[in-house]
């Protein structure tokens, strides 16, 4: 990305086309230091480039990459290979449409049948939990 920054110092406005604006800098000498109540106009010029990478689709990572997943997962989400959030996401549609948050602590989810396999078993678990425990269902 080029810049190009220029300096003027005007009583009046300035057109950015004037020929009195210099893209060269120069260091000001003490007679030509501008009077009290002058104002000072800064301007900048920027030339974009289009990047290799910013034009083509990056492949996801981290979190968002689609990884295999346990047969007990797979069951729940309904596909072998997931990338994390989405499964998040589908396990929280489940705890939504099968209305199975405690009605008095929104943070306690109670497990039915097919959360117990993936949440080890427990009865119930706490919304935070629910990260930690569906990591081991992630394949390598």
């Amino acid at each position: 990305m080029a810049r190009i920054f220029t300096t003027a110092l005007s009583t009046e406005s300035v057109s950015l086309a004037s020929p009195r604006l210099s893209l060269v800098p120069s260091t000001p000498s003490i007679e030509k230091l501008p009077p009290a109540g002058v104002r000072m106009i800064r301007t900048t010029v920027t030339r974009a480039t289009a990047s290799s990478s910013a034009t083509g689709k990056r492949e996801p990572r981290g979190i968002m990459r689609p990884r295999r997943v346990s047969p007990e997962m797979a069951e729940l989400v309904g596909t072998n290979e997931i990338s994390r959030t989405q499964a998040l996401k589908l396990i929280w549609a489940h705890i939504k449409d099968n209305n199975l948050q405690d009605p008095n602590n929104k943070k306690i989810i109670i497990c039915d049948e097919k959360l117990k396999k993936i949440f080890d078993g427990k009865d119930q678990v706490g919304f935070l939990e629910i990260a930690g425990l569906i990591s081991p269902h992630f394949l390598k």
